[in-house]
């Protein structure tokens, strides 16, 4: 750190208490001059008693002995301070020997360096007190005018000199000008510091002597060769662009603020190092407890540093800050009320890289007093905005051909990420019993279909969803369940929802009806065609079996259990060699013959059903495919049977 020492003679200022100061020596004080609520009890020429010549000749030998105190009844203060000679008169004026000094910037202390500087004592300058003082010498108006080589001249040759080259004292200096604004912003003191720690950052980091906060300073040792010499090489691959991004986060937010402006107006520093900076000075100055943040003694600032955070991103919305960073900003912005147009350019920042978004940030908290856990509207909101920024997106277009949406899938890797980010934060938000199935839909329906190639994970949504709201209607777990194709489940998901016993009959039959068609058809050549899909529905009517038997349906239900733990016991060599031959020449695996039997028992029950409902009786007993020969000999038993068809 600088420093500048003026002065010569002892520092002989001493203190009475709390709210005294006095200069030690045998003459008395003759005026008393009040700052704030400071006393201090100094010397002046009185001339309203005797001459100042005949007073200045009797004390010459009254204190010849001691000529330094001779030199004190001089008393230079009146000399070099302009404002100290109109108030002394004025006082004078009015026989009065005290003086106030209302609103002195820098307070005591700067006083007392003015007041020693003019006695001639010892005083020193460094980044710490030298706002203060520059300040309260422009107060007392201590210029060149009054007298040459002043107190204003002096400081203004050190900032000049050396605290404005100097990194860290420049930082100091503008950390000190918070107390003594605005007389420090109207000596372009602030402005000053700014441009300077400014221009140190776009230099190059070679030749950066480390900053005296970087934590990763300490690499800087690993650069020094055993005989004392830095190798400039080294030191330049070790030394990054961001080193600055530390030192500065100790400024408040309005001067922050201003240095980030000055940083950008140069146009020398990437989008990446201003994110980071930013980054930085959140982690420093944003609280991690919910209850800080939100709290009525801390609201006002962090509303301010979070607006000012994201009005200092850089202008390119997809680059510079992190999406992590944003999201956390964005829980920030939800929680402590910011205005909307800031939620609104965190959206529209973070819909553009949502990508790269983790499900763990993407569960914000809602506000009192939603009873909601999490805000699922947001995410929504995000899904959706990203939808509509990702180009050549047309969700009309991919419901209306596969082949468009394979060749969309194939092209889109990114909404593909978000698809299973979907699938990710409907499983997290399901387990929310306050959750709305509303919201929950919503969500499940934000992305296209291409999108979503795999239902793996909306299955998994789907079952926390039923466990954790067991008091779904028929009604709304066949709307839940509709979210759910199962030609796009895999085995496993399959295996699991043949024995998942909160999943409606009709979802079990068609996960069983269509791996029976997948492994007959063998699964490589099945297309992702309508005509597949379409099979699957009318083979599994949901009208139909919402009318099935409650028996029935137990039984079913105990029969496909016994089916699947028959699967999953452990087989014999024998069995296995024998299984082997299930396998078509195109690779597929055909259901077992329990697995029929039972698809056989399900398809009379529902038939059985029918008849009931008809008076028409014939073919009750027909399997499927008799049924479908039967609708070519006749149109009228063709539009009765209609329904059974699987065609």
């Amino acid at each position: 750190m600088k420093f500048m020492k003026l002065g010569s003679k002892p520092d002989l200022f001493q203190t009475d208490g709390s709210s005294a100061r006095y200069v030690a020596c045998e003459l008395p004080t003759d005026i008393i001059i009040n700052v704030d609520e400071v006393k201090f009890y100094l010397h002046k020429v009185d001339s309203s008693s005797v001459s100042f010549s005949c007073t200045l000749l009797l004390l010459f030998f009254i204190f010849a002995p001691n000529w330094t105190l001779f030199l004190w009844m001089q008393f230079p203060l009146l000399s070099k301070s302009l404002r100290l000679q109109k108030l002394v008169l004025k006082a004078s004026e009015g026989s009065g020997d005290e003086i106030h000094l209302y609103d002195f910037p820098g307070g005591p202390r700067a006083f007392e360096i003015c007041a020693k500087f003019c006695y001639g004592m010892v005083v020193t300058l460094n980044a710490y007190n030298i706002v203060a003082v520059r300040c309260a010498a422009e107060y007392l108006e201590m210029t060149e005018d009054i007298e040459r080589g002043n107190l204003i001249f002096k400081i203004e040759v050190f900032l000049n000199s050396s605290v404005f080259r100097s990194w860290k004292d420049s930082i100091i200096v503008l950390k000190t000008t918070k107390s003594t604004l605005p007389w420090s912003d109207d000596l372009k003191v602030v402005g000053r510091c700014i441009d300077s720690i400014a221009s140190k950052t776009s230099v190059d980091p070679s030749i950066v002597n480390w900053s005296f906060t970087y934590s990763r300073k300490s690499a800087a040792s690993d650069q020094i060769v055993e005989q004392g010499i830095r190798s400039q090489q080294k030191t330049q691959a070790a030394v990054p662009r961001d080193w600055w991004v530390e030192d500065i986060c100790d400024l408040d937010i309005d001067h922050y603020k201003r240095v980030m402006v000055s940083i950008k107006a140069k146009g020398r520093m990437s989008a990446d190092v201003i994110g980071e900076a930013l980054r930085q000075y959140a982690i420093k100055w944003l609280p991690n407890s919910i209850d800080d943040l939100v709290s009525d003694e801390y609201i006002r600032r962090n509303t301010s540093l979070v607006e000012a955070i994201v009005w200092l991103m850089p202008s390119d919305k997809s680059s510079g800050c992190s999406c992590n960073f944003l999201l956390k900003l964005l829980k920030v912005v939800v929680l402590i009320g910011a205005e909307d147009h800031v939620k609104e350019e965190l959206l529209n920042r973070i819909s553009m890289q949502l990508d790269k978004a983790t499900v763990r940030d993407l569960l914000i908290p809602t506000r009192p007093p939603c009873d909601a856990l999490y805000d699922v509207q947001l995410i929504q909101t995000l899904v959706s905005r990203f939808v509509l920024q990702d180009g050549n997106n047309d969700p009309d277009a991919l419901g209306k051909s596969e082949k468009i949406a394979d060749e969309f899938t194939i092209g889109h890797a990114s909404l593909l990420t978000v698809g299973k980010l979907v699938d990710g934060c409907l499983t997290e938000i399901a387990s929310d019993p306050n959750l709305l199935m509303s919201s929950f839909i919503d969500l499940a329906q934000s992305i296209p279909a291409a999108a979503r190639p795999v239902h793996d994970g909306l299955y998994t949504a789907v079952d926390v969803f039923l466990m954790e709201h067991p008091g779904l209607t028929k009604a709304e777990k066949k709307r839940l369940c509709s979210l759910m194709d199962v030609k796009k489940l895999s085995t496993d998901a399959c295996v699991h929802a043949a024995q998942n016993e909160r999943l409606p009959l009709r979802v079990v039959v068609q996960v069983l009806f269509y791996e029976q068609v997948r492994t007959a058809l063998g699964a490589a050549a099945i297309p992702p065609s309508e005509d597949v899909h379409g099979s699957a529905r009318s083979a599994v009517n949901v009208e139909d079996w919402e009318g099935t038997a409650p028996e029935d349906y137990k039984s079913l239900k105990k029969q496909l259990s016994t089916h699947i733990s028959e699967r999953e016991c452990p087989r014999t060599q024998e069995e296995k060699k024998t299984n082997s031959g299930s396998k078509n020449s195109r690779g597929g695996l055909l259901l077992p013959s329990r697995s029929r039997r039972i698809f056989d028992k399900l398809w009379v029950g529902k038939v059985k059903v029918d008849n009931n409902r008809s008076s028409d009786t014939s073919g009750s007993s027909q399997s499927p495919t008799s049924a479908n020969r039967r609708e070519t000999k006749s149109s009228s038993s063709s539009s009765r049977q209609r329904r059974y068809s699987v065609s």
